[in-house]
């Protein structure tokens, strides 16, 4: 038969603990909490600070210290031959800027590109993401047709640019020969390139800008259009006084970004004539302020005089920034 053996636990001391297990309660346990509690602290004090570090360390690097030095720069006279060489000029450099016609010239031709490239740009794009705000079959292929001309290489839209400008043998040309038009030199004549440079513009940041409009058009509420439209207003006021009034402050983006960019065009012109570089056609009649600083910078060599046409620029777009906050003000105290 076979014996049954019971086995009991051993026996607990009162005020004791299990035997090989420290009590709860011990002082190394408690030492370890902290410990780890102390740790978590730091870690989601700092843990955002190293998240974000590497944005700062790159502005720094290429951001911050170049804009410094380049503000150091342009306070000296300083040749691309010899860029440790300064010598100390003072604000020479901007009177010098100030005195000179093709500086004045690069200023006017800038203004004038933006204003022919920015306002048929945002108009365009208004009504091409009026049109894709209604529901229309492959909606998503249209807007990733608006968006292709942005993501295309300056070079390329460029060189595309120029064969349909052609004087002899473009595509421009051939359908004004064709309406009865005589044929237009579009890089050595002043409006006619500016306004091939512009097209370049409006034609790579129509489909982008279209795309930020309809992403505010979609936002709008539907009760609204549903309110107008039971007031017997017509798709066209609905436009007026409901869609116009609810994108004033992406209007205003628009155009504050726009113009910013428009301040700073370079590519497109500069590729619009290669054979003059950067002076911007034959005349300058094209040079931008981007073309004149790489021209002083990097074709004449002045360091300086570049580094002060650059911190002119600067300072364009700081007041640019300013009149938008002041604009974006009162447009927020007014609604």
């Amino acid at each position: 038969m076979a014996t049954r053996h019971d086995t009991a636990a051993a026996p607990v001391k009162e005020g004791g603990a299990a035997p090989g297990r420290p009590p709860a309660d011990s002082e190394a346990a408690r030492k370890k909490r902290a410990r780890l509690s102390r740790r978590w602290q730091r870690d989601m004090r700092w843990s955002p600070y190293a998240f974000v570090s590497p944005f700062f360390l790159l502005f720094v690097a290429f951001g911050l210290f170049p804009l410094i030095y380049t503000g150091w720069a342009s306070l000296h006279q300083v040749e691309l031959t010899a860029p440790t060489d300064m010598n100390w000029v003072g604000l020479r450099n901007y009177t010098r800027i100030f005195d000179d016609d093709f500086f004045w010239n690069a200023a006017k031709n800038t203004l004038t590109i933006g204003i022919i490239s920015t306002v048929p740009q945002l108009l365009m794009a208004m009504g091409l993401a009026h049109i894709l705000n209604y529901k229309l079959r492959g909606s998503t292929f249209y807007r990733v047709v608006m968006l292709a001309p942005y993501a295309t290489s300056i070079a390329a839209a460029s060189l595309v640019f120029v064969l349909l400008f052609g004087r002899d043998y473009g595509m421009i040309n051939w359908v004004l020969n064709a309406v009865g038009f005589d044929h237009v030199d579009w890089q050595n004549d002043k409006w006619p390139s500016q306004i091939a440079v512009s097209s370049i513009i409006i034609w790579r940041w129509t489909g982008y800008n279209a795309l930020i409009y309809l992403a505010a058009m979609q936002a709008i509420p539907q009760d609204l259009y549903e309110s107008a439209a039971l007031d017997g207003a017509s798709r066209w006021r609905q436009f007026l006084h409901v869609t116009l009034p609810s994108l004033r402050p992406t209007i205003l983006f628009t155009v504050v970004v726009s113009t910013i960019g428009a301040s700073q065009v370079f590519g497109e012109p500069l590729l619009f004539d290669a054979n003059k570089g950067a002076s911007g056609g034959s005349q300058h009649q094209f040079q931008t302020l981007g073309l004149y600083l790489y021209e002083q910078g990097w074709v004449n060599q002045h360091l300086g005089r570049a580094s002060a046409i650059a911190w002119t620029m600067f300072l364009i777009l700081i007041v640019i920034g300013v009149v938008n906050y002041v604009i974006s003000r009162r447009l927020r105290a007014s609604s």
